[in-house]
């Protein structure tokens, strides 16, 4: 019979580690306060570099969580010791499967990456998506009055429409701005002047 899986999570504490912390709760794994010698660590950041930044001990097996693992950040960790990456989206299955292969020493990366790995290919050309120089009238208007603390409802009333037109207007915003949330694509259009 195989022992339960213990793990310690560390890492700042970030969207990365909360995610985690979710994940492994949803799975039903048991985390440990503390690392001990029949805990998994897992190492939790937004970059590989942070993540390992976080791993103190070489005494444990660790997987490394992070936002984005680039064959340059596998080569980086393998030579640090760490053998197991899984990217921040994986789910509890996912990551249930990574703990297990750090915990029986064997190694697990992201698919895309051993390829790129073991094929060599480069890396692709990373490029921030483009932000718009210029808001609709009314896209304008309703970022100014989200920035403003207001919800659907006090806008459409203010601007003399439907909520579910406010709604649309919001949808567009954030794929046109490429944010994740109200706040995100507030703070992107005051920190580059769109209001």
């Amino acid at each position: 019979m195989t022992a339960p899986l213990l793990v310690h999570v560390n890492g700042p504490e970030s969207a990365v580690r909360a995610t985690v912390l979710s994940a492994l709760r949803d799975a039903g794994v048991s985390v440990s306060p503390a690392a001990s010698p029949d805990a998994v660590v897992v190492s939790a950041a937004g970059t590989v570099d942070e993540a390992l930044a976080g791993w103190a001990s070489r005494e444990y097996p660790v997987v490394v969580v992070a936002d984005t693992v680039s064959a340059d950040d596998a080569r980086r960790a393998v030579r640090s010791g760490v053998k197991t990456m899984v990217r921040s989206n994986a789910g509890p299955n996912q990551l249930v499967a990574a703990l297990h292969s750090a915990r029986d020493g064997d190694g697990r990366l992201p698919h895309e990456v051993l390829v790129r790995l073991l094929g060599g290919t480069p890396e692709p050309p990373v490029s921030a998506p483009r932000i718009p120089t210029r808001l609709t009238p009314r896209q304008t208007a309703v970022l100014t009055l989200m920035a403003d603390g207001h919800g659907n409802a006090a806008i459409a009333e203010a601007l003399a429409c439907s909520e579910h037109t406010v709604k649309n207007v919001i949808y567009d915003l954030m794929a046109r701005l490429h944010v994740r949330n109200r706040a995100h694509a507030v703070a992107l259009a005051v920190r580059t002047g769109l209001i």
